[in-house]
C-alpha cells in the first residue's frame, strides 16, 4: 500500500471519527434534526454515508453484489441515492450508528487490501483505491459539515483538507465535461491559502488563468455547499 493511501485512510478515519463523536451523544430527537440538504435530516445524512462506504465495499471486495447495486441503480437512476438514504433513516438512531461504525473500518480495509496499480468499478470511471479515498473523505466531510451546521456546532478545520482540495483540483476537466463545456487545453495556476497559513500551488506560474483564495472557500465550492459568489476565490480568465 502506497503512502499516499496510507495518509489518506487515516484522514479519512479522524474525519469520520469527528462525526460519529458528535452523532453519539444525540437523542432519538435530534437524529431528525433537518440538514441544510432539503429532505435530510441527520440520520439521513449517516445512513447516506454509510451506505456508500457499503457500495464501495462490494465494489471493492464482490462482483456479484456490485453488479446487483448497478442493476438497482439502472432502475432508478435519478432517486436510487435518495431512496436508499430515506429508506435507511426510518431505522432508530441506534441502528443506523452501528450500521456506520460497521461500515466504516470494512471500507478502510477493503481499500488497503486493494491490488497495487488496479481500478475498482463505480457509477463513473474506474477509480483507484486512493482515489476513492480521497472521494470518500471529500463526502464524509462535507456531510459532516451539513450535520454540524444544522446542530449548530463549528467543524474546525482537518489535515484532510489538502486532499479535498486537491482533488478538486484534478477534476477540473471532468468538472467542464459535467457541464458540457470543451476543458481548456492549457493548465490553471492555483494558489490556495490552507487553514494554517500555508500555500498549496497548483499549475505552472506563468498560467494566463489563474485561481487564488482560500482552500477552505474551494473545498467548499467543489462539494457544493457555498455560492461562489459568498467565497474569497478570485479567478483570472475567461
Amino acid at each position: 500500500m502506497s503512502d499516499v493511501l496510507t495518509q489518506v485512510l487515516a484522514d479519512l478515519a479522524a474525519e469520520g471519527d469527528v462525526l460519529e463523536q458528535l452523532v453519539s451523544k444525540l437523542d432519538a430527537e435530534r437524529w431528525q434534526t433537518p440538514t441544510p440538504a432539503a429532505g435530510w435530516d441527520v440520520a439521513t445524512q449517516i445512513v447516506h454515508l454509510a451506505w456508500t462506504d457499503e457500495v464501495a465495499t462490494k465494489a471493492a471486495t464482490d462482483k456479484d453484489a456490485w453488479d446487483a447495486v448497478v442493476l438497482q441503480a439502472m432502475a432508478d437512476p435519478m432517486g436510487f441515492v435518495d431512496s436508499e438514504a430515506l429508506a435507511g433513516a426510518a431505522a432508530a438512531p441506534a441502528d443506523v450508528l452501528t450500521r456506520w461504525q460497521a461500515a466504516r473500518p470494512a471500507l478502510i480495509a477493503a481499500l488497503t487490501a486493494y491490488p497495487s496499480g488496479a481500478k475498482m468499478p463505480w457509477f463513473g470511471p474506474p477509480m483507484s483505491p486512493t482515489s476513492m479515498a480521497t472521494a470518500r473523505l471529500m463526502e464524509t466531510w462535507a456531510h459532516s459539515l451539513d450535520v454540524h451546521d444544522a446542530l449548530g456546532v463549528r467543524l474546525e478545520p482537518s489535515n484532510g483538507f489538502r486532499h479535498i482540495a486537491h482533488l478538486a483540483v484534478r477534476t477540473r476537466n471532468f468538472a467542464f465535461i459535467t457541464n458540457e463545456l470543451t476543458p481548456p487545453a492549457e493548465e490553471f495556476r492555483i494558489d490556495l491559502v490552507a487553514p494554517d497559513g500555508e500555500t498549496w500551488s497548483y499549475g505552472p506560474e506563468d498560467a494566463a488563468q489563474t485561481l487564488t483564495g482560500s482552500a477552505l472557500d474551494l473545498c467548499l465550492l467543489a462539494t457544493q455547499r457555498v455560492n461562489r459568489a459568498d467565497t474569497d476565490l478570485v479567478a483570472t480568465g475567461p
